[in-house]
C-alpha cells in the first residue's frame, strides 16, 4: 500500500473525520440507551448482549452477534485487508475475499459501508465470547500434556481482542462507540478503584491507549454549592470525560473539547469533539 498524505480539509472531511468511544458505566445506569441519542440513519449496533429491549423502540438497525468469529468477521468487512498481515491470515487480503464472498448474498457489507457509526453493546461481553473461543484453540492446551493452558487462553484472548479493536480503529470514516460495564473493587488493603469488566488484563489495560475519548457514565446528583456529586439515588445521568476528576472514574479527553461532565447525549457530544458545537453556557458542567 502507497503513502499518502492527508491535508487538514482532508482531515475534516466525512471520509477521514471519526472518533473511537469507550464508554463505561455500572450495569443498569443506561448505557444501551445511548444509542437512542444517535441518529438511526447512519448508526448500527452490535448486539453482543442480547439487550435491544431497553431500545426497542429505537429506530436503527442491530446484529446480533453469538460468537467472536462473527465479530471478527465484521470488523474485516469494515475495515478490508490490513496490508501490514500475511495475505493468508484473518486480517489479509484472502480471508477478506473469503468473508466478502460468505457475505455476498446477505448485502451485508454494502450496508456497514454506508454506516458511519458502529455502537458495540458491550465490550464486556466480546471478551467474554473471545475467551470462549480462545480455550477452544490450540494455543489454550498444553503441548506436553494436552491439558488446558489457561494463561495460553488467556494470551490469545488479549491478542485478538486488541487486534480486532485496532482494525476498527483504523476503518476509514467509522465512529466506533464500545460500551462496557465499569465495576468498583476494593483491594486486600481496603483501597477501592473504578475498573472497566472485562476478562483478562491485556484488553482492558490497552483500550485506554485505543481509542480517542474514555467516557464513564454515572448517577449524579447536585450538593448544596451546586456542584455534581457521585449519587446513586439520583436519575440524573452523566458522562464523565477527563482524567483526574474528583471521583477517581475512568476517562480520558484526547480532544480537548469537553467539560469534566457532559449530558448523557452521543451526537452532541460527538460533535463537540469535532468542534461542530459551540458551547453552551446555560447548559456547561459547573464542575
Amino acid at each position: 500500500m502507497a503513502l499518502r498524505i492527508i491535508t487538514a480539509d482532508e482531515r475534516l472531511s466525512a471520509s477521514e473525520n471519526k472518533t473511537s468511544l469507550a464508554v463505561f458505566g455500572p450495569p443498569g445506569v443506561g448505557k444501551t440507551t445511548l444509542i437512542k441519542t444517535l441518529p438511526a440513519d447512519k448508526a448500527v449496533c452490535f448486539d453482543l448482549e442480547a439487550g435491544m429491549k431497553s431500545v426497542q423502540d429505537w429506530r436503527g438497525p442491530s446484529i446480533p452477534i453469538r460468537s467472536f468469529p462473527d465479530f471478527r468477521d465484521l470488523v474485516i468487512l469494515i475495515g478490508g485487508p490490513d496490508p501490514a498481515q500475511h495475505p493468508g491470515s484473518y486480517y489479509g487480503s484472502e480471508y477478506h475475499a473469503h468473508v466478502q464472498t460468505k457475505y455476498a448474498e446477505s448485502g451485508l457489507e454494502a450496508f456497514l459501508k454506508d454506516r458511519s457509526i458502529i455502537f458495540v453493546d458491550s465490550i464486556t461481553d466480546l471478551t467474554r465470547q473471545a475467551m470462549a473461543y480462545a480455550k477452544q484453540q490450540p494455543e489454550a492446551f498444553s503441548d506436553r500434556t494436552g491439558k488446558p493452558d489457561v494463561r495460553g487462553a488467556y494470551g490469545l484472548l488479549g491478542r485478538e481482542v486488541i487486534q480486532a479493536l485496532k482494525h476498527l480503529q483504523h476503518a476509514r470514516g467509522k465512529t466506533v462507540i464500545f460500551v462496557g460495564v465499569l465495576e468498583k473493587v476494593t483491594d486486600e488493603y481496603g483501597a477501592s478503584s473504578w475498573v472497566p469488566q472485562m476478562e483478562g488484563t491485556k484488553a482492558g489495560r490497552e483500550l485506554p491507549g485505543i481509542v480517542d475519548q474514555v467516557i464513564s457514565m454515572q448517577l449524579f446528583g447536585k450538593d448544596v454549592e451546586e456542584a455534581w456529586t457521585l449519587d446513586v439515588t439520583s436519575t440524573d445521568r452523566r458522562l464523565v470525560c477527563k482524567s483526574g476528576n474528583p471521583w477517581g472514574l475512568p476517562a480520558k479527553d484526547r480532544s480537548g473539547r469537553l467539560d469534566m461532565t457532559e449530558p448523557p447525549d452521543l451526537a452532541a457530544l460527538l460533535a463537540k469533539i469535532d468542534g461542530r458545537a459551540a458551547l453552551n453556557p446555560t447548559t456547561a458542567s459547573s464542575v
